[in-house]
């Protein structure tokens, strides 16, 4: 079953990207969130990028326009039909991805694909609120989506072979590149990344230098192009401090202790660029 409709639930800046890039792909889309608000937001944000992929030379014109009439939006995803493909993309809560999968469990079509864009949290056990964990897939795509190349695919503990070829078929179609890891917490990425992070706010508490030195020693130093506390502030520190919760949970090691001060700052509600204040004021 060739995959022509997409549903992308969560209207925020990453099911937007994956919503743009779905369409890019030729794709019908119909992106879900229970905010109207959020919902207008999303596909402005999505028209926009659009618009500036044809200022740029990437897009043509007509395909832009073909690409606009694909998208269709819903405050609901059971209310969403002929659904070949569902990719979650709502916030990093175990919780809430379950209830969504219950509901998308009931519209993909038989032998479609339930994925979901967690960055952290285990697929198996998501895939156990459904009544067809072998068709349940983590896709986790980095941001922001249209520009960034990698798409991770993690296998559940039953993720079928052809669930994992047809998600890595639609992510080529993206014009992403795939890595698969497996279903272990923070994945490659995270896993990697959220300790240098977490590392950086350590070396921040205890006066290693200030913010901007310690940004600039890891740009200059390792050749990266955004310092540690700037990342983080892009992510979000509620999100960095999540995940890293997520790794000393589920790998028992000390080295993964979130820093206090991570957590001090998400206590603040200084999540980074999202709310104006992180590790700097925006």
């Amino acid at each position: 079953m060739a995959t022509e409709h997409i549903v992308v639930v969560g209207a925020g800046q990453m099911g937007a990207g994956i919503a743009q890039v779905s369409l890019q792909a030729g794709l019908r889309v119909t992106l879900v969130d229970v905010s109207k608000e959020g919902l207008a937001k999303g596909a402005d944000r999505i028209r926009a990028g659009l618009a500036k992929l044809v200022e740029k030379g990437k897009l043509d014109a007509e395909k832009r326009k073909a690409a606009e009439a694909n998208l269709a939006t819903s405050s609901s995803a059971a209310d969403v039909k002929d659904v070949d493909f569902a990719v979650e993309a709502v916030t990093e809560n175990e919780d809430l991805k379950r209830r969504i999968f219950l509901e998308l469990d009931a519209v993909v079509k038989p032998g479609g694909v339930l994925a979901t864009n967690t960055s952290s949290i285990p697929i198996t056990r998501i895939a156990a609120s459904t009544k067809r964990p072998e068709a349940v897939i983590g896709m986790h795509f980095m941001n922001p989506v249209p520009v960034m190349q990698l798409v991770e695919l993690i296998r559940g503990a039953a993720t079928s072979d052809e669930t994992y070829q047809k998600t890595r078929a639609l992510a080529e179609k993206m014009g992403k590149t795939t890595v698969v890891s497996k279903d272990m917490p923070g994945f490659i990425v995270n896993r990697i990344l959220i300790p240098m992070l977490n590392e950086a706010c350590f070396a921040l508490m205890e006066g290693l230098g200030t913010a901007e030195d310690i940004d600039t020693a890891m740009k200059l130093g390792t050749n990266q192009p955004m310092g540690p506390l700037q990342l983080a502030d892009f992510i979000g520190l509620d999100t960095c401090l999540y995940i890293a919760e997520v790794l000393h949970k589920g790998l028992g090691d000390s080295k993964y202790r979130p820093c206090p001060l991570l957590r001090q700052y998400v206590d603040a509600g200084w999540y980074g660029k999202k709310s104006g204040r992180g590790f700097y004021k925006y």
